[in-house]
């Protein structure tokens, strides 16, 4: 079984999957990767299950010891990595060598990228899931973030073949594919707010129509106060027509909650299983990813679109990965 040692942890590197489903009537959270989809692209530039589980890496990157020749993607994020002096390439399939070592620099975009072994992790799973859950200490490794000295082992796959070792020659890592089997990323770098599709929430009526307005037209930012669970934001005050107490109902990620200071709260990956203050919105599952990828003082504004549209997008994605999985088959077969 192939081995990685972490050298040095980073920030807040855990182990996710897409997630514990099936488990919040008896109050447990979902979880998973917070940028879905650059979970999913990793996975399928190696040929993996899009569920095996990856490496979210945020913000500040660890360092890895490869002890085995070891196939690698990296999605998400541009966080600088670089395996010896050269800069890993993002949203490609890479053979590195036995004794490489992975490191990340300086922030370029984005917050979180996603790194998948061929094989996935190999971490017991936990009511389905290999998600790490920091609040609750379980699932992932152990329960937590890593931290220097732990060994990830790769499992599912046979180790990388000598002949296969044998073509990096000299190199730290080559490229497995052709320039055309790469994953489509998400344009993280926008000019001004980023702009975050949503649909009206179930309680948008509650609000008065200056909410309303400046919910759809104003600047709002990413608070500091902000973690896996939601992103606090910074913008107007979002009143409603008359105080109200409601009865807690069923959340998901992506439901804009406005609690009584008037200041809405994205619901995130580890969101709660119910939530009692009003929804103004849910983002478009399609947007969540960038969301994800914002950095605390980021700032976004909201679109609106219907919940046709916001369908259409979705399935076009999800056929851009169909695409993709089919290139890294026929390139399997062509080896």
């Amino acid at each position: 079984m192939s081995r990685i040692e972490v050298i040095k942890p980073g920030a807040l590197s855990l182990l996710q999957d897409r997630g514990r489903h099936g488990y919040q009537h008896l109050g447990v959270v979902v979880g998973g990767a917070m940028d879905e989809w650059s979970h999913r692209c990793a996975n399928a530039l190696l040929g993996n299950e899009e569920d095996e589980a990856t490496l979210e890496i945020t913000l500040m990157g660890p360092s890895l010891l490869f002890h085995e020749a070891q196939a690698i993607a990296l999605c998400g994020a541009n966080l600088s990595a670089r395996i010896g002096e050269a800069e890993l390439p993002m949203n490609r399939a890479v053979l590195v060598r036995a004794g490489a070592r992975l490191d990340f620099g300086k922030r370029i975009d984005g917050m979180r990228s996603y790194l998948a072994v061929r094989g996935g992790f190999a971490v017991p799973g936990v009511m389905d899931s290999r998600s790490t859950y920091v609040r609750g200490a379980f699932g992932g490794l152990q329960g937590r973030a890593l931290k220097k000295g732990d060994v990830l082992e790769v499992g599912g796959v046979p180790p990388v073949s000598a002949a296969s070792a044998a073509r990096l020659g000299d190199a730290d890592f080559i490229e497995i594919h052709q320039p055309e089997v790469h994953a489509p990323a998400i344009a993280l770098r926008t000019e001004g707010p980023a702009p975050v599709r949503v649909i009206a929430g179930q309680q948008w009526a509650l609000f008065t129509d200056e909410a309303q307005q400046a919910f759809m037209q104003a600047e709002f930012r990413i608070s500091p106060q902000s973690d896996r669970m939601g992103f606090r934001l910074e913008g107007p005050v979002l009143e409603r027509r008359q105080a109200m107490e409601m009865i807690s109902e069923g959340v998901a990620f992506g439901t804009v909650q406005v609690p009584p200071d008037g200041q809405p709260i994205v619901l995130m990956a580890d969101r709660q299983t119910t939530g009692g203050y009003p929804k103004i919105a849910c983002v478009a599952s399609v947007d969540l990813p960038l969301v994800a990828q914002l950095a605390p003082q980021e700032a976004l504004r909201f679109e609106p679109i219907s919940l046709e549209a916001a369908q259409a997008l979705y399935l076009e994605r999800e056929r851009a990965l169909g695409r993709l999985r089919s290139l890294v088959r026929a390139a399997g077969e062509a080896q």
